[in-house]
């Protein structure tokens, strides 16, 4: 069991220490993910309650099959597409309105590096979802090809079609912007 299949289990037999753990570890990661999906950062943030909530209340079995992560996600992305179905208008605020720059050690340096990933993410909300997701899950999230695609119901060499898809699109987006992201 990985760490989030351990503090589940420990909250279903009744320390809700294990649930504020899961939440502590996974609600950032989940927010942002699930504002791939959505391009909202405010609807994001309550489907991810709505996903904690899910496991607060119904409790669903865990199986194992796939890592707690995967598992996780997986009830976070069927959430947000309940949500859309019921949202069919959303806010257009985006996820560059929640950045603050900050001004500590070195001002130059961490302003580029803010600017940098603003940019990122800026250009990667000009993706399409499928795009935004697998490169979300791959990337920042370091999930595997596989369990990338159980989150996205695809096949492994759907992802690895999509994942490089998806990299040439961004790659030539950024270049476009004059940006090298030195991951792809």
């Amino acid at each position: 069991m990985d760490n989030g299949a351990g503090n589940y289990q420990r909250y279903l037999n009744g320390d809700d220490e294990g649930l504020t753990n899961i939440i502590r570890d996974f609600s950032d990661g989940l927010v942002l993910y699930l504002n791939g999906i959505t391009g909202n950062f405010c609807l994001a943030e309550e489907l991810a309650e709505d996903t904690f909530f899910k496991l607060a209340v119904k409790k669903p079995k865990f199986s194992g099959k796939c890592s707690f992560k995967t598992w996780l996600y997986s009830i976070g992305c069927n959430a947000a597409i309940d949500g859309m179905r019921k949202r069919k208008h959303l806010s257009d605020k985006n996820v560059d309105d929640f950045y603050d720059l900050s001004d500590e050690r070195n001002i130059e340096q961490d302003y580029l590096r803010e600017e940098q990933k603003i940019s990122l993410h800026r250009v990667m909300e000009t993706l399409s979802s499928d795009y935004r997701q697998v490169l979300y899950l791959t990337f920042f999230e370091e999930m595997s090809n596989s369990e990338a695609a159980a989150v996205m119901r695809k096949s492994n060499r759907q992802i690895e079609n999509l994942l490089y898809r998806a990299k040439l699109a961004l790659r030539s987006k950024l270049e476009k912007e004059g940006f090298e992201y030195e991951r792809l």
